[in-house]
């Protein structure tokens, strides 16, 4: 029977191990990306604390005599006092010119705040208007710089990571059918890891680095596999969300709800009446919810739409559990008020999918784990392809003694 299994083990990884290494090693990189960002760029991120902040709308101006063209398109606050206020726009003229950078620090770019569903890796025939950030000093209102939302770098990773750089070619079905294959590669390597004594338990819980290098080989494969199956298999399994769409109808279905979001609410548009503008908008929601992590809030796309705000309470188990208010723009008033805890399980489950890929929902913990996870994904089909290279030259071997004896 384990014959059967070892055959599955080797014919899978023998034909996604290549795109298995590649989505691992790009998923270890996405892990720590904002680390990265805010020490590399550590000014876009951090100011000293004041002791008064200027309205958002001032710098909603200030941006636009920077940048005339500029469309808003929101801005997020967050409750640490020393970070940045960051403004998302797009801009026309930038889209067509062959700079990949403006502000201060040219080439780079900063970190996408939805993690899960930013940058550009594949280019396709209709492109998306590129979205650029705005880091301001909330106390002197000083624009400190702007950059793409996600720079080149991690936009490609990404976009390794998620299509191998192929959004609208095969590459994402590539990516989720070697994700299924990885999945069963783990189910038969924990079923050819199993062992039969005590003994061999203890050599398989243990790794060796006082043998030789064919032994570190295979206790790499085999033990650090031994140790990380679960967590692979967990990070594998939530990706699959973001390959097929059928895997994500089934959680909904699976869940008993409703995958269908609820309509907006609208302003009550009022004839000749001004817009209350972004500050007003945040004050309103803070009274409401103060304290929290971050506040994200979307511009009103059309005159009767309302203010979208993102809530991340400072009590939230996850970056996923986020409230979201409905403010409309000409009264100030909260049209709705959408509460995590209040949203059907399927959606409450879904939401969870993206910090349990990444490890987020342990806290540093869990990414520490989740990067150790894949840098040792990134080498089993390495290690694995040198074991069967291995068993193939003891195999030859053992024949060739044979033949001689039979000669003899």
């Amino acid at each position: 029977m384990k014959n059967f299994f070892r055959s599955i083990h080797l014919y899978l990884s023998l034909a996604a191990g290549l795109v298995i290494a590649l989505v691992c090693l790009t998923g270890a990189a996405l892990v720590f990306e904002k680390e990265w960002m805010q020490t590399i760029y550590p000014e876009r991120y951090k100011v000293e604390a004041g002791s008064g902040r200027v309205p958002l709308d001032q710098l909603l101006s200030t941006l636009q005599q920077s940048k005339p063209d500029a469309k808003v398109a929101g801005l997020r606050v967050y409750g640490d006092l020393t970070r940045t206020v960051e403004i998302n726009f797009t801009e026309e003229k930038a889209e067509n010119s062959p700079k990949e950078e403006v502000g201060q620090a040219k080439g780079q770019g900063g970190e996408n705040k939805k993690g899960d569903k930013g940058g550009n890796g594949g280019k396709g025939p209709e492109k998306k208007p590129q979205m650029n950030q705005a880091y301001f000093n909330p106390y002197t209102g000083a624009l400190i710089t702007t950059s793409k939302q996600r720079n080149a770098f991690f936009t490609n990773v990404f976009g390794l990571h998620r299509w191998l750089l192929n959004q609208d070619g095969p590459g994402k079905l590539i990516v989720g059918v070697s994700t299924v294959f990885f999945l069963f590669i783990i189910l038969t390597g924990i079923v050819l890891w199993w062992p039969k004594t005590k003994k061999v338990l203890q050599q398989r819980l243990t790794l060796r680095w006082d043998a030789g290098w064919k032994r570190i080989n295979h206790d790499l494969h085999i033990v650090i596999g031994f140790y990380t199956a679960i967590f692979l298999f967990v990070f594998a399994f939530t990706g699959l969300a973001w390959s097929f769409e059928w895997f994500n109808d089934s959680i909904y279905k699976l869940t008993n709800s409703d995958k269908q979001q609820p309509e907006p609410p609208l302003s009550l548009v009022q004839e000749g009446a001004s817009t209350i503008g972004f500050e007003k908008a945040f004050q309103v929601v803070q009274n409401r919810m103060p304290n929290a992590e971050f506040y994200t809030l979307n511009k009103p796309k059309e005159a009767a739409d309302a203010f979208s705000i993102t809530v991340m309470p400072g009590n939230a188990r996850h970056e996923r559990d986020t409230n979201q208010l409905f403010v409309d723009q000409y009264s100030g008033e909260v049209l709705k008020e959408i509460l995590f805890k209040d949203k059907n399980l399927g959606q409450r489950v879904r939401a969870t999918f993206y910090p349990v890929h990444v490890g987020s929902i342990g806290g540093l913990p869990g990414r520490v784990i989740a990067f150790i996870c894949c840098i040792a994904g990134f080498t089993f089909p390495i290690t694995g392809v040198i074991l069967w290279l291995n068993r193939l030259n003891k195999n030859r071997k053992k024949k060739e003694k044979k033949v001689l004896k039979q000669r003899v």
